[in-house]
């Protein structure tokens, strides 16, 4: 039955799942020990080039508990990274997919899949999007950090919420968005030039998204 009807039976088992979730929820929140502002601005190689602003409207839309927005620059290029980290997701509020936000921003895909990184011992397991606006590209690469874990599938995010707000009455987790621009080169590498950059900020950014966030 679950190989004919595979969406249908994954889609009952969620709502299940959602009803206990909310029926065991004590109403915990976990905040971080610090603001996402004192977050590192040299990582690595990479250093702070630019202070971001999440525009008003984007932040009402979004409803985290902290944001952060900054672009990092080093020898190899730039790197943009967001991040918005949710103490709690039981009042409604949850993290935004980029696999939706960017094309509601304008982006159209262009590749999609996943990227497994070796950074700060571990092997994290990450989408990775080739994006394009217009004649500019960019290479995203997004993940959950979900209480010491890397999801980067989003049906996985909402079984450890479940999971972990039964188990720990918590649902707190981070969205973690890395995006390198697509420089146009004589040469024609300036994708492969952004999926070194963007793996390169990764591998320094990671050991301290890890550390940052409650795990």
């Amino acid at each position: 039955m679950f190989r004919k009807y595979p969406l249908a039976i994954l889609t009952v088992i969620l709502a299940v799942q959602a009803a206990f979730f909310y029926s065991a929820s004590h109403g915990d929140a976990t905040p971080l020990s610090a603001p996402l502002m004192a977050f590192p601005t040299n990582l690595g190689a990479f250093s702070l080039y630019q202070e971001g602003v999440v525009e008003p409207e984007v932040l009402e839309v979004l409803k985290a508990d902290d944001t952060l927005s900054r672009t990092y620059r080093s020898s190899d290029g730039l790197a943009n990274l967001f991040m918005a980290y949710f103490k709690t997701q039981r009042t409604g509020q949850s993290p935004h997919s980029p696999k939706n936000c960017l094309p509601g921003s304008g982006f159209q895909p262009v590749e999609n899949g996943t990227a497994d990184i070796q950074a700060g011992g571990d092997t994290i397991h990450i989408n990775r999007y080739l994006v394009s606006r217009g004649e500019n590209e960019s290479l995203v690469m997004y993940w959950y950090q979900s209480q010491g874990r890397v999801i980067a599938d989003e049906f996985a995010a909402k079984f450890w919420l479940i999971a972990d707000s039964i188990r720990k009455h918590r649902s707190d987790t981070a969205l973690v968005r890395v995006v390198v621009p697509v420089m146009r080169t004589e040469d024609g590498r300036g994708r492969e030039t952004a999926q070194k950059t963007a793996v390169a900020f990764v591998q320094a950014a990671y050991p301290q998204i890890k550390a940052y966030f409650p795990q």
